[in-house]
């Protein structure tokens, strides 16, 4: 555990991972694992599941896809015990946690007993509770798991909270970091502001989520009444694609803060860029409704994936998303890092 969080603090790329579903919408173990795999062995620091990406679906008792999704994860991450393999050490394990307290805390349970090492809090608990229900449900959860605090977008189901509430979460000693996701400049400074005012601020990590922000975010430090706070990674939707680049861009921001200019001046050029993509790819233009499948395509083109399934039969790619895919394709090709995993597929998928 102690390794792990260390390994949190310093930084770095944490995809959000997708759920690998075969035709008939069940869950194909064998490509969840390349999944991980590519993750691992691309340079992320860690892995994210149960989260958005991964479909909060997974978390329907019904289903019965939560616990064989996260051990997939988590045997996965074992591969890399030790020597590790190709170079790879253990990812940091983050589960994601969503419900009212007692589902929360079971969630927190589960993860913990398959080795994970922090929970992703989902901030929006039952729907319409208050930030003192809120603040309680964080604090029964840390008592199983160091939380990660999130500011979810309010377009795919999170909620607007002020720097008080940031604050008050902060306070709370479980708390390692923050996910700061609510695809707005103007509520990411909320986070700042009240991890600033918590007295906290050197005991958590910062990453960001704002995944039409990466490279500002990453290259962007606050100072907040003489403190300064920087974002230091970023556990994100975007990263469960073309993660060989994410990894560089996380060096390039480090070294652009310490004054390379040729670092800074890649990462300006990248900016656009790579803010046009994740508008393509997230679906923005169709209120994120296509996001999920389109980064499934991204994956399917590589290999990794077998199609575009999702537990909802109509998350589907928008009107227009597939040739706006294309355009970005054929039109950003140093995004993309597809002969890294055509040559390390096959054995991803054994």
């Amino acid at each position: 555990m102690a390794r792990a969080l260390q390994r949190f603090r310093a930084g770095g790329v944490i995809p959000a991972h997708p759920l690998a579903l075969d035709e008939d919408r069940k869950l194909d173990e064998r490509r969840q694992r390349a999944l991980s795999r590519y993750y691992v062995e691309a340079g992320a620091a860690g892995l994210a599941v149960a989260v958005h990406t991964t479909q909060f679906a997974v978390h329907e008792p019904g289903r019965g896809l939560l616990a064989p999704v996260l051990e997939l994860a988590a045997e996965t991450a074992a591969e890399y015990d030790g020597d590790g393999v190709a170079g790879a050490t253990r990812p940091v394990l983050v589960t994601g946690i969503v419900g009212p307290t007692e589902q929360a805390v079971a969630e927190a349970e589960l993860a913990r007993g398959l080795g994970y090492d922090l929970a992703l809090l989902t901030p929006y608990g039952t729907g319409d509770a208050t930030e003192d229900e809120l603040l309680d449900r964080a604090r029964a959860v840390g008592e199983v798991i160091p939380v990660i605090g999130f500011y979810l977008q309010p377009a795919v189901g999170g909620r607007v909270l002020g720097r008080h509430f940031w604050r008050r979460l902060a306070e709370q000693r479980s708390v390692a970091g923050f996910k700061i996701a609510p695809f707005d400049r103007y509520a990411t400074l909320e986070v700042i502001h009240g991890v600033a005012a918590s007295g906290r601020a050197g005991d958590l990590t910062l990453y960001t989520g704002n995944d039409d922000h990466i490279v500002m975010d990453l290259l962007t430090t606050y100072d907040v009444g003489g403190q300064r706070l920087e974002i230091v990674g970023g556990l994100l939707g975007q990263w469960s694609v073309w993660v060989r680049g994410a990894v560089e861009t996380v060096e390039l921001a480090r070294k652009a803060k310490q004054g390379d200019d040729g670092a800074l001046r890649r990462l300006l050029a990248l900016n656009p860029v790579l803010t046009d993509a994740n508008a393509v790819l997230f679906d923005a233009a169709n209120a994120f409704h296509g996001s999920i499948p389109g980064l499934h395509e991204v994956l399917r083109r590589q290999g990794l994936l077998a199609g575009l399934w999702c537990l909802d039969e109509d998350e589907t790619l928008s009107p227009g998303q597939l040739a706006e895919i294309d355009r970005i394709w054929a039109g950003y090709p140093q995004l993309r890092d597809d002969d890294f995993i055509a040559e390390r597929l096959d054995r991803w998928l054994r």
